[in-house]
């Protein structure tokens, strides 16, 4: 390094580079973080806002930086203020897309890795017809299939209750799983298959001690996946539940709409907030993990 800054200070064309990339570098820092802040912004005003007390936001407008520090806004919307007809907060809607995201996502993702498993290395006549009919499902947009749920869910008993939700969700996620771990073992040499199958190993042996083991990187792909859509959802939750049984984001919509008084900018905010709260851990902690396994064939 001593060298190449000596060799810059006598060469002006090396100095005239070394100015040319720190000033390059320096725009694309620049560039970068402008639009960082411009992504955050909405996140940082719900997350003043919900700091704030509901004078300071009739007073101040939404958009202002807090000169006030409260958490009770939180607590009022975890468990007390009043929504879809009951005063609990937000406490028995979050639960209810808890109930529903994590069965949905485990039972899901393990068909997924069945289908998978089976589509690219026990493959039979007609098993590339049948993966292109359940890559359909990737591409169908919800609002085709209300009526068929609505029919089934109400022959099963099933209607407005969260294991409805997790029926739905596990089928509506099946092709989604399918594809990313299909994608994924095509990658494991056929070879170590037929080595095992020689050796004795049968259907589930080869699943269990070669195949899962292998699995991680697109398993914490596919369960990312599978949870952060499943919660976010909107359309299932708000047209097959309703009451105490909906889910957050159904419990959001109706917090926002309900009403003629004045809102509670502060208690929606930490709604908003408490909705968010999952996705944004999961984003945290598992999306450096996300990207690897989309990297190592999910999707190719």
């Amino acid at each position: 390094m001593a060298e190449i800054a000596l060799t810059a200070r006598h060469d002006p064309e090396a100095a005239a580079a070394t100015r040319r990339y720190f000033w390059n570098r320096f725009l694309i820092y620049a560039v970068l973080t402008l639009f960082a802040v411009i992504y955050l912004a909405p996140l940082l005003v719900v997350v003043f806002n919900s700091l704030r007390e509901q004078s300071e936001i009739a007073r101040n407008g939404l958009i202002s930086l807090p000169r006030s520090f409260r958490l009770d806004a939180w607590a009022e919307a975890w468990g007390t203020y009043c929504v879809s007809g009951t005063c609990e907060g937000m406490k028995r809607n979050f639960f209810n897309s808890l109930w529903m995201a994590i069965p949905a996502t485990v039972i899901s993702t393990l068909l997924g890795a069945m289908n998978g498993y089976v589509l690219s290395k026990w493959r039979f006549k007609g098993s590339e017809i049948l993966f292109n009919l359940m890559l359909l499902g990737v591409f169908m947009p919800g609002q085709i299939s209300l009526m068929p749920w609505a029919f089934l869910l109400g022959k099963l008993g099933l209607t407005n209750s969260t294991y409805g939700l997790v029926l739905i969700h596990v089928v509506q996620g099946i092709s989604f799983t399918t594809l990313f771990c299909r994608n994924f073992y095509i990658s494991i040499p056929d070879d170590l298959i037929k080595a095992a199958r020689i050796d004795g190993a049968g259907f589930w042996r080869i699943f269990r001690k070669i195949i899962l083991p292998l699995s991680p990187p697109i398993l914490i792909v596919t369960v990312i996946w599978q949870f952060t859509g499943i919660w976010n959802e909107y359309l299932f939750g708000v047209v097959f539940t309703s009451g105490q049984q909906q889910p957050i984001t159904a419990a959001l919509v109706a917090l926002t709409a309900g009403g003629t008084t004045a809102r509670a900018y502060d208690v929606m905010s930490a709604a908003v907030l408490i909705g968010a709260l999952p996705p944004l851990l999961i984003y945290l902690f598992g999306g450096k993990y996300f990207v690897r396994g989309l990297t190592q064939g999910a999707i190719k």
